[in-house]
């Protein structure tokens, strides 16, 4: 159950994420202001640069290894939420294609900061 728990988190933390790629440029054309909150942009930003850096590095994410040592050998049979929200969270692609996706997604992230400056 814990280690359902942290694909949740993980999940939602990825949706979050990837919301911010449509919402903020989104809302900077719909006059939103809270697209331009400080703490929003640092958190969304600075998260997608963690991600980046951490597959740069080779790293796997902390919140993976931690659902792997807690589901152990029983991915197979992980239960409802661990098999549908796993398939929409781990893709079967080599890791050299989400490394570039992340690099390509922090510098857009980077570059919202000057197309979108918060205020």
């Amino acid at each position: 159950m814990l280690a359902d728990l942290i694909l949740v988190v993980h999940f939602v933390i990825a949706a979050l994420v990837g919301a911010g790629f449509v919402l903020i440029p989104l809302g900077a054309s719909a006059g939103w202001r809270w697209v331009r909150r400080r703490g929003l942009r640092l958190l969304h930003a600075g998260a997608i640069v963690f991600v980046a850096l951490e597959s740069l590095a080779g790293i796997a994410c902390p919140l993976t290894v931690w659902e792997d040592l807690l589901r152990g050998a029983a991915r197979a049979d992980a239960g409802f939420i661990g098999h549908w929200v796993g398939r929409l969270l781990y893709w079967d692609l080599p890791p050299a294609f989400f490394t570039a996706v992340y690099v390509v997604l922090a510098c857009l992230a980077l570059a919202f900061w000057r197309w979108v400056p918060p205020e």
